[in-house]
């Protein structure tokens, strides 16, 4: 092998299908209803975009769970961010609360890939400026690592390692048609096609398509 291939970048392979979102949603779903012991005062929140989607299924499930309709919302951390000057101008997505509000109440946000903790910081700021809820727990479908801030998930579906010269893709059918899971260089993404505004710790801004078989 040459020193060029060596060093060439690695295209995205896939580490999570369909099956084994829909498996980490279900579990995760049992292990909120067991800590929250039977989830009576949880309310989910979904972090846009896509933990949002994420969101909506554990909503559903914690209803076939429980037989009960546990609270759902949507949160923009858009204006929290401490990257907003950094950054291109991004489109304001829209927050809703529940109509019982979160004060006192155990807040479950929701978000696609946990990496520095800068996301999560920013959406404990917009839940301070909505209301006061009891404890705030955190689930994501996957944790890359390389943590900025002192911030865990208390619900992991993967814990997936990876070199910060990596990036990680979350595909979900909502909106983008399928379920997987991507991990690639981001050199190969920024070669494979034009930079676009993403999320830059959770976006791979390139598709594969011929992806590799789950790791």
């Amino acid at each position: 092998m040459t020193a060029h291939q060596e060093s060439a970048p690695r295209p995205p392979h896939q580490v999570l299908d369909g099956t084994d979102i829909a498996r980490v949603i279900t579990r995760i779903a049992h292990e909120i209803v067991e800590r929250a012991k039977g989830a009576e005062d949880v309310v989910l929140l979904g972090i846009h975009t896509r933990g949002v989607h994420l969101a909506r299924r554990l909503h559903t499930r914690l209803a076939q769970i429980t037989g009960r309709d546990i609270p759902f919302g949507t949160l923009d951390i858009t204006m929290y961010r401490d990257d907003l000057r950094l950054k291109p101008a991004r489109a304001l997505e829209h927050t809703e609360i529940p109509p019982g509000g979160i004060d006192g109440r155990l807040v479950v946000l929701v978000d696609d890939v946990l990496f520095s903790g800068r996301t999560i910081r920013a959406a404990l700021d917009a839940l301070n400026d909505i209301g006061r809820p009891r404890a705030v727990q955190l689930a994501v479908l996957v944790d890359r690592g390389h943590r900025e801030l002192p911030i865990r998930a208390d619900y992991v579906g993967k814990n997936l390692p990876t070199s910060l010269r990596e990036a990680v893709q979350v595909r979900l059918a909502d909106r983008d048609g399928v379920d997987a899971v991507l991990v690639g260089d981001r050199d190969f993404a920024a070669a494979s096609r034009p930079a676009r505004s993403e999320e830059s710790s959770r976006a791979l801004a390139a598709q594969s398509t011929e992806p590799h078989l789950p790791e």
